[in-house]
């Protein structure tokens, strides 16, 4: 396994655990949504939108773009589950092509993170690994929230083994995903 088919499998776990958790909070009064309910920021919409904010700045340097500050313009920009729901899968799907894209050289490569301070210089690997932790984190307190409304979260601690491949099928279709895509750099069970 090279280091870039690691990052495009957290690239992908990371989108199937955005849609799966933004499916569960689909069931939600949009009162209950945006609820103070403790937590970092109050309430699952101020969370979510922070998720997707941050997504956005650091898609578009991975990109080289220019979009900086300007990020964080509106805070909450997204005001429903459904308006989150398009604008998660969509970032999702740009840090997904940009990780398949990735090689040995790629990875290593300076990206520009445009601060009101002063540019950051930082290796888009680095980045990658910032973004998905970041991604952890936030979605974990969302999850805490969320056991504070009336939906049941989702598991959100799977990561594509084959046992649990038969309960992960819809959502893979929905996302436009196979098994074999999934794994197709990573060698079968088998092989282990």
């Amino acid at each position: 396994m090279k280091a870039q088919d690691y990052l495009l499998a957290q690239a992908r776990n990371n989108a199937w655990s955005n849609h799966r958790f933004l499916a569960a909070c689909s069931g939600l009064r949009q009162e209950t949504f945006t609820a103070s309910l403790g937590g970092f920021f109050g309430s699952l919409r101020a969370t979510l939108n922070h998720i997707l904010v941050v997504d956005w700045y650091y898609v578009d340097a991975l990109e080289g773009g220019s979009l900086g500050a300007a990020a964080w313009r509106d805070e909450e920009p997204c005001a429903t589950v459904a308006d989150l729901q398009r604008e998660q899968a969509a970032v999702d799907r740009r840090l997904i092509a940009f990780c398949a894209s990735l090689d040995d050289s790629a990875m290593a490569v300076a990206v520009r993170l445009i601060r009101a301070a002063g540019d950051r210089i930082e290796r888009a690997d680095r980045v990658l690994l910032h973004l998905f932790q970041h991604q952890i984190h936030h979605r974990g307190q969302a999850h805490g929230l969320l056991s504070a409304a009336s939906v049941a979260p989702p598991q959100l601690d799977e990561y594509f083994l084959n046992q649990d491949s038969d309960l992960r099928q819809s959502e893979l279709k929905t996302l436009g995903w196979t098994e074999a895509e999934l794994w197709a750099d990573w060698g079968s069970p088998e092989s282990v």
